[in-house]
């Protein structure tokens, strides 16, 4: 199985297969912050700069996160035995909550808005976000944990951290040797969408038949 480096090389390559297919006319604005894109360090590892698309940034983020989520997890059934339980318990919890609309979507969705803000006057029929919880069943109950096994677990819990802390930072610096073709995946698909907008938005501006401005000949 590939290493961190191997898995990052991979993740990017996808990326730049997807890259050429995002439109920035297609590009639904958010309605929130982002938590996993703001102040991301992988971001800074990638090289984006503030003026690169949300979407895009996204879309790499994503994987890079999803590197991390995979190692810990892999961590975690191998060394974790309590913390694991409580995983597969939440999994369990969660098969009960009936259908969930952002399971299962690519990186470059995955904690974006299920569906888009409505048009004024033109409601949807229905939404997928309201369609969340459909088909739920009642939790079943469980047994409370002991004081022993909650230090226990709170133990596990920080030992998780570590491996997502150590393994981010690998990513990070795996991510370090990609920075050159990013920039210049960005630079060719990227800023020439983001130019044709300025300029179109500009044009906008200026009536059809108007002249030099500010001149007294």
């Amino acid at each position: 199985m590939d290493g961190i480096d191997g898995r990052v090389r991979n993740a990017v390559d996808v990326w730049l297969r997807w890259l050429p297919r995002w439109q920035i006319g297609t590009a639904r604005p958010r309605t929130r912050i982002c938590r996993r894109c703001t102040g991301s360090p992988v971001a800074a590892a990638a090289g984006f700069g503030p003026d690169v698309p949300h979407p895009v940034q996204h879309a790499l983020i994503g994987r890079m996160s999803a590197i991390v989520e995979d190692a810990v997890d892999d961590y975690t059934a191998k060394n974790l035995p309590l913390l694991q339980r409580e995983l597969e318990r939440a999994a369990a919890h969660k098969r009960r909550a009936g259908y969930q609309p952002a399971d299962g979507l690519s990186p470059e969705f995955q904690g974006l808005d299920v569906d888009p803000q409505p048009e004024p006057g033109e409601p949807f029929l229905f939404t997928l976000g309201e369609l969340a919880g459909t088909g739920a069943s009642a939790p079943e109950p469980r047994e409370p944990l002991s004081e022993e096994a909650k230090a226990a677990l709170r133990h596990e819990i920080e030992l998780s951290d570590e491996c997502a802390r150590s393994t981010g930072t690998a990513v990070c610096l795996a991510l370090l040797d990609h920075r050159e073709r990013i920039a210049e995946a960005v630079e060719r698909l990227v800023e020439p969408q983001i130019a044709a907008l300025v300029s179109d938005m500009f044009r906008g501006l200026d009536g059809p038949d108007e002249g030099p401005r500010g001149g007294l000949f």
